[in-house]
């Protein structure tokens, strides 16, 4: 038994009107992707009539299986005597190898039944990522100390768009989620393939911001083509495929930053270079407190090396250790600051001095007596203490008389 073309043409001619109880599908708008139809007592008898409508494809279901199929448009005779004899259209090739081995799941059908698919491109079926997705921004480079290289920006980003799908393959549809249900709408499945649909745009994403494309984020609702040629190479709608569904068009119509990217961004526009450096400065700082803390030498070497940087670098690494992103002190801000500081009295802060030598013919030195630094000046270079009037001991500091030739303490001679 099968189908026989009645008709060659569209169905809209005038044979269309020859067949009143002829068994079709007039209507199957966007929402709806399959729908049954059969007679009144479930039986098709020999010589009906079936209409095949425009992106339409029918097939004959009889006893649990499948006996003839067409996704071509026209007007067919059912023929219960003879084999399959059309298995036309687009799946033609699809249809001759389900036949003999396809039922629905081992059930057995009381009634026979002509199963009518949308197969048009489905249209308008919107997704949005309900949280915001990582990415990494190849817009926006940051300079990484440890490689000496650019890296991306991390940010993360809420992406809504719209898709569209086709049923290409009817039986798989059918084996595997619409059964032998009277009609199966888009929306017993749409919420299903949103989930699914996310999932696979959060993986293109992924390779978007891979070393291979390096896309950047604000591009990427111009990036369609390049959003489903990744799916198509990489199989990330598998889930759908399975189906017997797959994906024609997937758009993305508005992106969103969250607060902490757009900040991220804000500030690098805003800083240029700098923040770039920032990038280098943060990792040398990370490596030198590691190689600080298990420095053999003692930490406090290298801590003290982590000082004279952060003095190099105008206080930079300390701000951004405190994580403020302190960038270094402008010359204008240093000679401001400097002009407001109070004036230090020498009691305060100690004369610095350089130290002379005993012998020399210019200085005498003396030994302060409060904590033994050697000093030329009138104030000790380590605690402030002031020198003593009149002559005293070069060596002990003690107070000497004018006319003392030795002193009386350590008994140093005086020169």
């Amino acid at each position: 038994m099968g189908l026989i073309k009645a008709a060659v043409g569209a169905v809209g001619s005038t044979l269309h009107d020859q067949w009143k109880e002829a068994i079709r599908c007039d209507n199957m708008p966007n929402d709806v992707l399959m729908v049954k139809k059969t007679t009144s007592n479930g039986v098709i008898s020999n010589g009906s009539t079936v209409i095949v409508g425009p992106g339409q494809c029918a097939i004959i279901y009889d006893n649990g299986r499948i006996i003839d199929a067409s996704a071509e448009e026209g007007v067919y005779t059912f023929d219960s005597s003879s084999t399959p004899s059309l298995f036309a259209g687009q799946f033609g090739g699809m249809f001759k190898e389900m036949w003999q081995r396809f039922t629905y799941n081992g059930a057995t059908a009381k009634q026979q039944a002509v199963y009518f698919f949308n197969i048009k491109e489905i249209l308008d079926n919107k997704f949005g990522t309900p949280a915001p997705v990582p990415y990494k921004d190849w817009g926006h480079p940051i300079m990484n100390a440890r490689t000496n290289s650019y890296i991306a920006m991390s940010v993360e980003v809420k992406c809504f768009g719209k898709y569209t799908f086709r049923i290409v393959d009817p039986f798989q549809f059918m084996s595997q989620i619409a059964g032998t249900a009277d009609i199966y709408r888009k929306a017993d499945l749409v919420e299903q393939m949103r989930s699914e649909v996310i999932g696979a745009f959060s993986n293109v994403m992924n390779s978007l911001g891979s070393d291979k494309y390096k896309i950047e984020v604000l591009e990427l609702p111009n990036k369609t083509d390049e959003i489903k040629q990744i799916m198509d190479e990489n199989v990330f709608d598998e889930p759908i495929r399975k189906r017997g569904i797959a994906l024609v068009s997937f758009i993305v119509e508005s992106l969103t930053l969250d607060d902490k990217s757009k900040e991220k961004i804000d500030n690098y526009e805003i800083g240029g270079d700098a923040y770039q450096q920032q990038g280098v400065m943060t990792g040398a700082y990370a490596n030198a407190v590691q190689n600080a803390a298990s420095n053999s030498n003692g930490a406090a070497n290298g801590f003290m090396g982590i000082g004279m940087m952060n003095m190099a670098s105008g206080g930079v690494f300390g701000g951004i250790a405190a994580g403020n992103g302190a960038q270094p002190m402008q010359p204008q801000a240093q000679a401001a600051a400097q002009a407001q500081a109070p004036v230090q009295t020498p009691a305060q802060a100690p004369v610095e001095a350089p130290v002379a030598s005993q012998n020399s013919t210019n200085t005498t030195s003396w030994k302060c007596p409060k904590c033994g630094a050697e000093n030329t000046g009138k104030f000790c270079s380590e605690c402030g203490e002031k020198r003593q009037e009149g002559k005293v001991c070069t060596k002990c500091g003690n107070k000497l008389a004018e006319n003392s030739k030795f002193c009386p303490e350590c008994g140093t001679k005086v020169e």
